[in-house]
C-alpha cells in the first residue's frame, strides 16, 4: 500500500525531469540553429582586434545584475581601397554617437559628439575629439569619450555610411521627422514626417552644404535618421523574430565593423529586454556646447561644461524615463 504512492512521486518527478529536459533541449536547438543561421553574416563584420585603452586609464567597471550599457558609434564617410573601414580611420570618421542604454533597459539616449568639440585629448592637450582617432587610434578615442561621459564604453562599432542604402531598403524604408526642409543633390527632403530608401538616406545622413549650421544640422539629421530606424528595427516583431533579424544582420554587416564583444550573447540578453521599446522611448540630442569659435587656425566647437555634468549625472542614474536634454546649440 505505501509502494503507490512513492512510485507517483518518482513517475512525477520524472514526467517534470523530461519536461524541463525538453525544454532545454528545445532552448539550445533555437540557440544553435540561430547562430547557424546568423553566423554566415558574423564572418563578414569586420573586427576592431584593439580597441579600448589599458585598465588602468578606465573608469571602473560597475558590479551587480543590471548595469547601463555604452556603444560608442563612429559613423565613416568611405570604404578605404583595401576594404577595410579601420584604415585611415582618423581621417574619415566624421560622426561620433553614443548609445546610452540605462540599467532598466526603458529608453535608449543617442549622444551626438561634434566632431570640432575642443576637449582635452588624455597625453595630448587640447584639440578637436577627432584628433583622438589619428592620434591614438580607436583606444585613445575610447579613452576620451569615457572621460566625457565618465563612463566606460562597453562596445564600439563603426559603420560605413554606404551601408544605410541596403538597410533601409531591408527596412522598406526608414521614416523620419524631418524638421528642416532642404534639397541637395538631387533629392527634395520636405519638412515633417518623410520615408528614405537607398541612395536618398545615404544623402540625407551625410548633407551638411544646405544648412547654415553645417555639422550642426547635419548631425541633428544623422540622430533623427537613427531614432526611426531604431523605432523600426526594435519592434517585436524584428526583435523576437530569428529570421528577420538575420537578415537585417545579413544586409548590413558588410558595412560593419566591431568589438569581438558584440556577440551572440550579447544579443540574446539585450534583444528580449528591449523589444517594443517606441520612438518617444529613443532620444537623441547633441552634446551640450556653447557655440563655435577660433583657435588659432581651426574652427572649433566649445563644450557647455555645466550641460555636460547633467548628462554625466543623468548617464548615472537607474533609469532615465525623466530625463529631458537641455535645449540644442
Amino acid at each position: 500500500m505505501t509502494d503507490a504512492p512513492i512510485r507517483k512521486k518518482h513517475v512525477g518527478r520524472w514526467i517534470s525531469a523530461t519536461i524541463v529536459g525538453l525544454i532545454v533541449l528545445a532552448l539550445l536547438a533555437a540557440i544553435g540553429w540561430y547562430f547557424l543561421r546568423i553566423n554566415p553574416s558574423v564572418q563578414q563584420v569586420e573586427t576592431i582586434e584593439t580597441a579600448f585603452p589599458e585598465e588602468s586609464l578606465r573608469p571602473e567597471a560597475e558590479e551587480g545584475p543590471s548595469q547601463p550599457v555604452n556603444v560608442l558609434l563612429l559613423g565613416s564617410d568611405s570604404r578605404a581601397a583595401d576594404g577595410s573601414l579601420l584604415t585611415d580611420l582618423g581621417d574619415r570618421a566624421d560622426t561620433i554617437l553614443v548609445a546610452h542604454i540605462p540599467p532598466d533597459r526603458e529608453t535608449i539616449q543617442i549622444m551626438s559628439i561634434m566632431r570640432d568639440s575642443w576637449i582635452e585629448i588624455p597625453g595630448h592637450g587640447m584639440g578637436k575629439v577627432n584628433g583622438a582617432l589619428a592620434l591614438g587610434g580607436v583606444p585613445l578615442m575610447v579613452q576620451t569619450v569615457e572621460g566625457l561621459i565618465d563612463q566606460r564604453i562597453d562596445h564600439v562599432a563603426i559603420i560605413d555610411f554606404e551601408g544605410f542604402e541596403g538597410l533601409t531598403e531591408a527596412l522598406g524604408g526608414v521614416t523620419v521627422d524631418n524638421d528642416l526642409a532642404f534639397s541637395y543633390q538631387g533629392f527634395d527632403y520636405p519638412q515633417g514626417e518623410i520615408t528614405l530608401q537607398g541612395e536618398e538616406a545615404l544623402i540625407y545622413v551625410r548633407a551638411r552644404y544646405p544648412f547654415s549650421d553645417g555639422d550642426y544640422q547635419r548631425t541633428h539629421n544623422q540622430r533623427a535618421f537613427l531614432r526611426g530606424m531604431m523605432s523600426q528595427l526594435m519592434t517585436r516583431e524584428n526583435m523576437t523574430n530569428p529570421n528577420r533579424i538575420a537578415d537585417i544582420f545579413a544586409t548590413v554587416s558588410p558595412y560593419v565593423a566591431t568589438t569581438d564583444t558584440v556577440d551572440l550573447g550579447t544579443a540574446l540578453s539585450l534583444g528580449p529586454s528591449m523589444a517594443g521599446i517606441s520612438g518617444s522611448q529613443i532620444q537623441t540630442f547633441t552634446m551640450p556646447t556653447r557655440g563655435t569659435g577660433m583657435e588659432g587656425s581651426q574652427s572649433v566647437v566649445y563644450i557647455n561644461q555645466d550641460g555636460l555634468a547633467e548628462v554625466q549625472a543623468a548617464f548615472d542614474e537607474e533609469s532615465m524615463t525623466t530625463f529631458q536634454p537641455a535645449p540644442e546649440r
